[in-house]
């Protein structure tokens, strides 16, 4: 049974205006081992992942229904399988995660959906 879904999208200039602003942006976003990914990007892509990880941890607390302030950007990992797709490896929900990624030049979304 679906128990949240949660969407967002996320300006990929603001993420990195907001990188090159607060130089902690990434290091509050990401986790040890999402940051050792990230840190594996250079330019331009290394921003999508960045942005790509905000919006997937956004729309999990937003399917989880709690919003980011009760769930922590800590508190949630996003790594890739070895075929690349993003798969939510912790998180406080004991459930089943499903997540969907997708990038433009601008813009990255990404929708989650909870299921029990």
């Amino acid at each position: 049974m679906i128990v949240g879904i949660g969407l967002d999208i996320a300006d990929i200039s603001r993420i990195e205006k907001a990188h090159i602003r607060q130089n902690t942006f990434a290091k509050r976003v990401l986790t040890e081992k999402e940051w050792d990914c990230f840190m594996g990007f250079h330019g331009k892509r290394q921003i999508e992942y960045l942005a790509g990880r905000f919006a997937a941890k956004e729309a999990f607390s937003k399917a989880l229904g709690t919003g980011i302030g009760k769930v922590g950007f800590q508190d949630i990992e996003i790594l890739n399988s070895s075929n690349g797709k993003p798969e939510i490896t912790k998180s406080p929900f004991k459930g089943t995660c499903f997540i969907s990624l997708t990038h433009t030049d601008t813009i990255v979304a990404a929708q989650v959906i909870l299921e029990k």
